[in-house]
Order: structure tokens, then C-alpha cells, then sequence
């Protein structure tokens, strides 16, 4: 057997505990789950039907690494329209999921050591995404008592001379936080002054929850092309498992990104390319539907957290929220196992999320409302109670 041993920083990389917890909820079928960001419908009909006929037209060959021209045509409109933006076809680059169209992105942008500023509580693959390609993650706090949003003064006195990128997610997993138009554009330009990358993490886009609060794009306020925005058809469109993302960068960072889609994977599929054609093309009911089902759920949890005399932070976009449950006196990992084990409830621990996730749990609103509800009392009734009852010593 050979001596040599994998690389460090393979080796190093760490799981994310959704996934330890997401192990250990395999072959129970009595757990109300609500640790899953999966939504709970099947794609819409008209979109499988979209791919289906693409197939059998022969759509099953290699495509342009970077998407084919007629989805990138459809998603110049999409941007014009959803998000405000105006772009170009060439500015387009169609990945397997948003999470390619993030390890591209960064892949093209940095250098070893350098630093980029990450939020906390935050999705949790970023850190050990730019761990992997030799930067270093900085963590910027969101705090529940400033609506989990940017506080460009704490941004500043996180920058040093090593500073390459600035990243922000909205509306933003986990915090269900949404950046109002001001403060993004204070956010761009702080970037601006810094001469910092700017990644906008905007997959939720078409997920607000709260009508008439409007999703304003990074890229409105870029004036010298730093931001590169990144989307996903994954969960506005219940099409996770077709692995369709893209990002929108200035030309000239988006050549370097298509040639380095070569040697990662070739070219994006191009049966869920014409997928997502469908998706944009097709009937906007079950897509309103779907996230109308979130906002109904999301309303049912919150008033169930009052109930159950939990803290929180009511969830305005994305298909998740936050939920306090420090009063139960464990570390959140410690507290999720134990839910799962006694009370037969999954929820992701908020120490995924960067240090200042501690204390917390995310839920998510893909399971019946009713599920919901149970599975919020049972938290509830767990905080209430392991905080005064310690957990007997095993054994």
C-alpha cells in the first residue's frame, strides 16, 4: 500500500454537522425533519415536461462551458426583470448549482492567504470553500438585535491589507434577513473605497417572504465591475437535483471563469439547461404557489415560537428561521443530537453557521405546517427543560 497520504487541505476540510445530524436521522421514520433546506414539492410539471422534450429532440450532447446562449439569452431577461439588473449574455455563466458557480467565482478571484469577509450566522460551506482554495475566512457578525444586517462600520475595522473580498448573502440563509436598497448600496461602495471583490449571494431572490419588501441587487450599484452575483434555479424552482446555477460577473472575469469550468466538469447539463428554459418560460402559478406555502408556514411558525415561549428572529426571505434555544445551557450541536435522540426532531445547530451561530437552531419551512408547529412545541419544551434538568451522565 502506497505511503503517501491525501493533500492537507483535503484532509482538513471539515463536514458540516447538517450532515451529522442529516447521518444520524437515517432509517428513523417517526422524526419531524426540519434540519433539511430541500424544498418539499416535486418540480413543477411543466418543467420536467420542458426537459423530457428536449431529450427526445436530441438536447443530450456536450454544451459551451458556459451555458448554452439561448438559457443565458432567457436569463438577461429574468435579471432585467427580478432583480433590476442589466446584462449580457457573455456576463452569464451557467454552472452545476450555485454551489459551482461559488467555488468558480472564487476559484478566479483569489490568491493564496488572502482574506475574505464572511458573515456569522452564515451558510456554511463559504468558509471551508475558500479554506480549500488557500484564502482565509474572516468572520463579520450579524446580530439578531440589528436584524441580522451588515453594519458597514464593523465591516471596516475587519479590513486589512490582505482583504480581497467582501461576501454577502441576501436574502440570506440562515437569518432569513433581506438588505434594503441603502445599505447594499453602502455595502458596494464600502467595497468601492476598499478596492474589495464584492460576491452577492442572491439564490433567494424570488423567495421574499413579506410582500412589498422588494430584493435590491448588489450589481445595481456597481459602477467599475467588482460585484459578481450569483443565483440558483435550485429553490425558487424545486429543481435542486437538476444542478442549475449561474453567476453574473464583468466580462472579463467571466472569460477566466468559463475556462476554468473546462478542466472542473466541461460543461453544465444541458437536459437541466433546457429545464431551466422551462422554468422561465413557463407558468409563474406554481412558483407563486410554492413560495406562498413558505410565507403560510413561516407565519405558522413564528406564532408557534410565541407559544412556546421561544426567541427568535422572523424570517423575511428563504425558507428558514432562527431560533434561539442558548436557555437550554449546551452547545447547539450537543442541543440538536439530544432533540433528535429524546424528542425525535431534526434542526440544523447554529455552530454550522460560524462562531456567531452558537445558541442557535435553523429550521426550515419545507415540512407541513403542522410538523411545523409539533416540532417547534417539542423545542420549545426542550429548552424549558434541559435548562434546569442537566442530562443524566451515560452509562
Amino acid at each position: 500500500m502506497t505511503g503517501r497520504v491525501v493533500a492537507a487541505r483535503a484532509a482538513q476540510a471539515r463536514r458540516s454537522a447538517i450532515r451529522r445530524i442529516f447521518d444520524a436521522a437515517q432509517g428513523r421514520s417517526d422524526l419531524i425533519r426540519l434540519e433539511i433546506g430541500e424544498p418539499s414539492f416535486t418540480t413543477p410539471a411543466h418543467i420536467i415536461e420542458g426537459a423530457r422534450a428536449a431529450a427526445l429532440a436530441g438536447h443530450t450532447g456536450y454544451g459551451p462551458n458556459g451555458g448554452l446562449l439561448s438559457l443565458r439569452e432567457l436569463l438577461v431577461d429574468k435579471l432585467e426583470t427580478v432583480d433590476g439588473i442589466r446584462s449580457e449574455p457573455d456576463e452569464i455563466i451557467v454552472t452545476p448549482g450555485g454551489m459551482n458557480a461559488l467555488f468558480t467565482t472564487y476559484l478566479t478571484l483569489l490568491e493564496p492567504g488572502d482574506e475574505v469577509l464572511l458573515p456569522s450566522p452564515g451558510f456554511p460551506n463559504m468558509d471551508e470553500m475558500v479554506r480549500l482554495l488557500g484564502g482565509e475566512p474572516v468572520f463579520y457578525p450579524l446580530l439578531a438585535e440589528s436584524g441580522y444586517l451588515p453594519d458597514p462600520e464593523v465591516l471596516t475595522s475587519l479590513i486589512t491589507d490582505r482583504t480581497a473580498v467582501l461576501f454577502v448573502n441576501s436574502p440570506s440563509n440562515p437569518t432569513g434577513a433581506v438588505i434594503p436598497g441603502e445599505l447594499m448600496e453602502s455595502l458596494v461602495a464600502l467595497a468601492r473605497k476598499h478596492d474589495l471583490w464584492f460576491i452577492s449571494d442572491e439564490v433567494y431572490d424570488e423567495l421574499i417572504l413579506d410582500p412589498g419588501i422588494p430584493h435590491v441587487a448588489a450589481r445595481r450599484f456597481d459602477t467599475d465591475g467588482r460585484v459578481i452575483s450569483i443565483h440558483s434555479f435550485s429553490k425558487v424552482y424545486a429543481m435542486t437535483g437538476w444542478r442549475v446555477g449561474y453567476a453574473v460577473a464583468p466580462r472579463d472575469v467571466a472569460d477566466v471563469m468559463r475556462k476554468l469550468e473546462e478542466p472542473q466538469y466541461s460543461c453544465p447539463s444541458t437536459i437541466s439547461q433546457k429545464g431551466a428554459e422551462a422554468a422561465l418560460l413557463g407558468p409563474r402559478a406554481p412558483i407563486d404557489q410554492m413560495r406562498d406555502a413558505y410565507r403560510l408556514r413561516r407565519d405558522a411558525a413564528w406564532a408557534a415560537m410565541g407559544r412556546a415561549g421561544l426567541r427568535g428572529q422572523r424570517s423575511v426571505g428563504t425558507l428558514y428561521q432562527l431560533i434561539d434555544v442558548s436557555g437550554a445551557g449546551m452547545p447547539s450541536l450537543d442541543f440538536s443530537l439530544r432533540l433528535l435522540d429524546e424528542a425525535s426532531v431534526t434542526v440544523a445547530p447554529g455552530s454550522v453557521f460560524g462562531p456567531l451561530g452558537e445558541g442557535l437552531v435553523r429550521i426550515s419551512f419545507a415540512a407541513s405546517t403542522e410538523a411545523i408547529e409539533e416540532g417547534i412545541a417539542r423545542i420549545g419544551r426542550a429548552v424549558q427543560t434541559w435548562g434546569t434538568t442537566p442530562r443524566p451522565p451515560d452509562g
